[in-house]
């Protein structure tokens, strides 16, 4: 086979020729002489994505199954899938549309499985973040020799799973069942990876809510206790399908089953959890409902005690301000000095009492 190379002058000059033959530089470019010879292998063309009928043909053929994956397809799109799968009509449009419950569907010979897919989101301080967890969709159609994954949002990534599940013959044997399989698992782990971060967050929240001056606000524990309702609804849901799944004979092969049911336990894992966070998210905002409670009564004592402080001389101003004829103290030579000082005492007797009850 003739090989090409490159030949590259100190000039940036470059050209082809084959190999064991070297071209005579022309005499106008003797700079060429100085050139270096390197091999250059031509890279074979990227493979091409099958047609989704070449895949169902070759899978047929072969004894297989196809895999197609889909990102956020319009509605031709997935109507061009549907036909060569005999997908059903109802679960394109919600696959297609998404904000869907988590649920599992019976279509004729096939299943229909929506999953949320959850991320939890990077933030410097679980006191300052606007938004703590992220949720996406996978709506799986699962039939006798094929599966198609419509993914919304990019919350969870299937390449790895699939590179995994290629590495691994022995389960891609057992059926599409094993990459639905797969697939569950990979969403529940990442539901076991976002409440660890969310415990984090918790316990950084729980620290400031209990610190001696502490920035947190009311606000920001509804905030999180509205995320942790989100990632409620799109965990609890699942349970069901999972039983389903793990009781069903017809797609899902009992060497599989088991393998849903240690799934199903480590959903039910989450979801206590989540309820052990509900809990304590309550009760951290009560307190921080009573620790502000009590801030505006300290600061409404300290308001009335000064307001008291400074009623004595507005009373005393007020009494020597209304300028009567007979007021023996004003022609006093000691008057004067005098209201000053026991105005001043009964000020500081007034002080010193709210200091020591600590109203100030």
């Amino acid at each position: 086979m003739v090989r090409a190379v490159r030949v590259r002058s100190s000039a940036g000059d470059a050209d082809l020729a084959p190999t064991g033959f070297r071209r005579t530089p022309a005499r106008r470019r003797p700079q060429a002489r100085a050139g270096r010879l390197r091999r250059v292998r031509r890279r074979p063309p990227p493979p091409r994505d099958p047609d989704p009928g070449e895949a169902k043909d070759l899978a047929e053929r072969e004894g297989g199954f196809a895999w197609v994956g889909l990102f956020e397809p319009d509605l031709a799109e997935l109507s061009r899938i549907a036909e060569v799968f005999d997908l059903p009509e109802l679960g394109v449009h919600n696959a297609v549309r998404a904000h869907q419950r988590p649920k599992l569907e019976r279509f004729r010979e096939g299943l229909f499985l929506v999953l949320k897919t959850v991320k939890h989101v990077a933030h410097t301080s679980a006191a300052s973040a606007s938004e703590i967890v992220e949720t996406g969709e996978i709506m799986v159609f699962l039939g006798a020799g094929h599966i198609v994954t419509v993914r919304h949002r990019d919350q969870s990534r299937l390449g790895a799973l699939r590179a995994e599940l290629e590495a691994a013959p022995d389960r891609l044997a057992l059926g599409p069942a094993a990459v639905l399989h797969a697939l569950v698992d990979h969403v529940v782990d990442d539901y076991l990876a976002v409440t660890e971060a969310f415990e984090h967050d918790i316990d950084e929240v729980e620290g400031l809510v209990f610190a001696p001056r502490s920035t947190i606000s009311p606000e920001q524990m509804h905030l999180m206790k509205r995320e942790l309702i989100e990632l409620r609804r799109s965990i609890a849901p699942l349970a069901t399908p999972l039983r389903v799944l793990a009781d069903n004979r017809a797609l899902v092969p009992e060497s599989i089953s088991s393998y849903y049911r240690d799934v199903a336990d480590h959903l039910e894992t989450v979801a206590e959890r989540i309820a052990g966070f509900d809990e304590i998210l309550t009760t951290l905002l009560n307190a921080t409902l009573a620790k502000v409670t009590l801030q505006q009564n300290n600061d409404m004592r300290r308001i009335t005690a000064w307001a008291a402080i400074i009623a004595v001389p507005t009373l005393v101003v007020g009494v020597y301000g209304m300028n009567f004829d007979h007021m023996p103290e004003l022609h006093w030579r000691y008057g004067y000095p005098v209201v000053l000082a026991l105005t001043f005492a009964v000020c500081l007797v007034l002080y010193r009492s709210f200091k020591r009850n600590q109203w100030l």
